[in-house]
């Protein structure tokens, strides 16, 4: 039986990456928590305590070499902040205004099919589309407190 972690070295050595124990362990995050969509920061807090000689530099480092070598993409919707993607297929994203949670939109592109991603000669890399609104469980909370407040 082939466990997730050996899928994630498998992974690492298939793109030439040396699969250190922190390297599987950031991957492994990321594989597991698809629709979170973590920032340096976030990944680095959540393996901590797992990995106590982790460091910042070390993460930020970590991600940028799976940038590079395209295990993941960075999504950025708001200023300069750098979100982190496993899903690395065709998809857009969806942010919410009031807890800035992304979530992934599986739409379907007219411009990513067809020729494998080629429009008119041209060979598209990386497609970007992006929402912002309001999630489904922010609304609920906004109905809820609007509700709170008329009664008084």
């Amino acid at each position: 039986m082939i466990t997730n972690m050996e899928k994630i070295k498998t992974l690492l050595e298939e793109k030439g990456i040396k699969p250190t124990f922190q390297r599987l362990k950031i991957l492994e995050y990321l594989s597991n928590n698809l629709n979170n969509h973590p920032t340096v920061e976030m990944v680095y807090e959540k393996l901590l305590n797992d990995i106590p000689t982790l460091s910042l530099t070390t993460v930020y480092n970590t991600l940028n070499n799976f940038l590079e070598k395209r295990l993941v993409f960075g999504v950025t919707i708001t200023g300069t902040e750098v979100r982190y993607d496993f899903n690395t297929d065709y998809h857009h994203h969806f942010l919410c205004k009031k807890c800035g949670q992304i979530i992934d939109i599986d739409l379907k592109c007219a411009y990513a099919e067809g020729e494998k991603g080629i429009i008119s000669g041209h060979r598209i890399d990386e497609i970007h589309g992006y929402f912002k609104g309001i999630c489904k469980d922010c609304s609920k909370n906004v109905g809820k407190k609007s509700r709170g407040r008329s009664s008084s």
